[in-house]
């Protein structure tokens, strides 16, 4: 197979098939050859990202990941995507060890959202509770001169609920009245001038939930047309 790449997944698989539903309706296609060639490694049992990023003493999720880069690599994709937010807190390390361009997902989210909202200064991010702690965004908001508005303790308790007890326990079911409560808190509470939504079940519940008024900037839908612009290109080669 020539002109592919491959997509890091299963963290977590619901998350992950959003990605992929997402990719295949934006592409340009009228037959079945018209869509992009891709590999999916849906692995479901790396360790949980949050899990380790707050207790080291658990399991780390860095060698099976460095496991599915060397595997790939072996494959020769034209390159990488991982999607998943909190797994980029070992992106140089992944990086280092692909033969092929990794994208950075939060660095792609960044530039993108300046793109889409100029104007923004704070910038409030709803993520994991490992991707707050382990700061994996803060560099990308920082180098872009914007302002990084963590969440309270009171909304990052709802966005865990939402991520871990409504998408990842109910199989992708969306709580999208919590969703909107947590859109809610953070515009009005935090004062914030556009939400990144740090993780990938927030994203499957923008695209289950889209229904709002609040300026989101999300990070799966970003890495999504980023990858097909990619494969795109290199396929007119």
């Amino acid at each position: 197979m020539r002109h592919f790449f491959s997509v890091l997944g299963g963290m977590g698989t619901m998350a992950t098939e959003s990605y992929i539903r997402i990719l295949n309706q934006r592409t340009p296609a009228k037959k079945d050859q018209d869509y992009l060639n891709y590999i999916l490694v849906n692995h479901a049992t790396v360790p949980d990202r949050t899990t380790y990023l707050l207790d080291h003493s658990q399991p780390n999720f860095l060698p099976d990941l460095l496991e599915d880069v060397q595997q790939q690599n072996l494959l020769k994709p034209d390159f990488m995507v991982m999607v998943c937010n909190t797994a980029h807190y070992f992106y140089d390390e992944l990086a280092a060890a692909s033969d092929v361009p990794f994208l950075n997902m939060p660095q792609e989210t960044v530039r993108a959202l300046q793109k889409r909202y100029p104007q923004a200064k704070r910038i409030g991010l709803a993520a994991t509770s490992g991707t707050i702690n382990s700061q994996v965004y803060h560099k990308y908001i920082a180098d872009a001169s914007l302002t990084e508005v963590d969440p309270t303790p009171a909304i990052q308790e709802k966005i865990n609920r939402l991520i871990y007890q409504s998408i990842k326990e109910e199989q992708g079911a969306v709580d999208a009245t919590l969703y909107h409560e947590i859109l809610a808190d953070m515009m009005h509470d935090l004062n914030v001038d556009v939400i990144i939504l740090g993780c990938t079940e927030l994203s499957l519940a923008q695209e289950k939930a889209p229904n709002h008024q609040y300026p989101v900037a999300d990070s799966q839908s970003i890495i999504a047309d980023r990858s097909l612009e990619l494969a795109l290109e290199l396929r007119k080669k």
